[in-house]
């Protein structure tokens, strides 16, 4: 095998492809980048059996490319990304010598590192899933950031760490919940498709963070994967099994109090509070009258604040309620836009968390118990 391709583009695609490379890797040939040579293009291929990424060097106006021989290598991520990274050079050049000794050189740098046999990388079927539609990649990103931060952490129910993806005709559901809060966006698509998955959360944000600028994402699932499919690199990943909890009927259809607000004042304002935790929680109360919704804070250990909430506008009588202040922050930041809207149903019940603009994203928070 010997290539030689610009630095920056091949640089590029080692980065995306070994994202998907644990520390942990449970098989040896998961620690490495598995590169192949064809007639017309370099394919990188990373994976820790989970999540899997490959991606493709083509040759165009920006990426040089020049195939002698074609072949395949699986080379140390860890190295060979460093080793790219060092060479002071436009292009670099790698070629195999013998068996799996690698050669890569640029300028008047060379390196040999021994890599493994791509007969040893194990083989990832990357065959396109049949229910298939295709999302705006900055719609996309909005999903995934509107939902994944509200699951779980803890590995005690599994299902519960992942985005639920529901598809019912046209209309899909995203959700996202760790059992105290819960994070749901509902768009269309034009394709008519039914499957109801939930894919780990970790594997989204590494389609975030390949997700650049506009154009079209195409989304393949079926019940043992999901594929996103962004320019010349595919995301695959595993599906957690298990059935997700049935979570409308959390939803309150109805309320008895409304409280409107600048969303940029509430987070300034619960920011100023978080200081103050009760067993490393900040636990925020809302004092909420038609005539003053006042937020506070209290901690034996540390103290107590108050701030007036000016920008507030409540209808209902009045009502305390308490919850946790970084559930709401995050709420918050996750909606966007000016200004929110509280529907609260009572102290104890949850209660949700839209924005006056955008009725296709709902937060809802589950409010505490406080004995001050």
């Amino acid at each position: 095998m010997y290539f030689k391709v610009s630095k920056k583009e091949f640089y590029n695609a080692l980065s995306v492809a070994s994202r998907a490379i644990s520390n942990f890797s449970p098989l040896p040939a998961f620690s490495g980048v598995k590169i192949e040579a064809h007639t017309d293009c370099l394919v990188l291929t990373g994976s820790d059996s989970d999540v899997s990424i490959q991606t493709k060097v083509e040759k165009n106006d920006e990426c040089f490319l020049e195939i002698r021989d074609m072949g395949s290598i699986v080379i140390e991520s860890k190295y060979i990304l460093d080793i790219v990274r060092k060479i002071d050079a436009s292009e670099i050049e790698l070629e195999m010598i013998d068996g799996s000794l690698t050669k890569i050189s640029g300028n008047t740098a060379e390196f040999k590192i021994n890599g493994m046999r791509a007969e040893e990388y194990p083989a990832i079927d990357f065959s396109k899933p049949s229910e298939c539609f295709t999302l705006n990649a900055d719609v996309l990103k909005k999903v995934i950031l509107q939902t994944s931060f509200a699951t779980s952490d803890k590995e005690t129910r599994p299902v519960l760490t992942g985005v639920n993806f529901n598809c019912n005709g046209n209309t899909l559901q995203c959700v996202a919940t760790d059992s105290y809060r819960l994070a749901k966006k509902t768009i269309d698509i034009e394709e008519e498709l039914t499957f109801n998955i939930t894919i780990p959360s970790k594997s989204l944000h590494e389609v975030v963070k390949t997700l650049e600028g506009e154009g079209l994402v195409e989304i393949a699932v079926n019940d043992k994967k999901a594929q996103f499919r962004i320019h010349n690199t595919i995301i695959q990943t595993r599906l957690i099994d298990g059935v997700y909890p049935e979570t409308d009927r959390l939803i309150p259809l109805t309320f008895d109090y409304e409280l409107t607000i600048d969303s940029h004042d509430l987070l300034n304002a619960i920011d100023r509070a978080s200081f103050i935790k009760n067993d490393g929680v900040s636990i925020i109360k809302f004092s909420l009258s038609e005539q003053e919704c006042v937020l506070s804070s209290k901690s034996v250990e540390v103290g107590s604040s108050m701030e007036v909430l000016n920008s507030a506008s409540f209808t209902g009588d009045a009502l305390e309620i308490s919850c946790n202040g970084r559930y709401v922050f995050d709420a918050i930041k996750a909606i966007g836009g000016n200004l929110v809207t509280f529907s609260l149903c009572g102290d104890m019940k949850p209660f949700v968390i839209r924005s006056v603009n955008d009725d296709s994203v709902l937060q809802l928070v589950l409010p505490v118990r406080t004995y001050a």
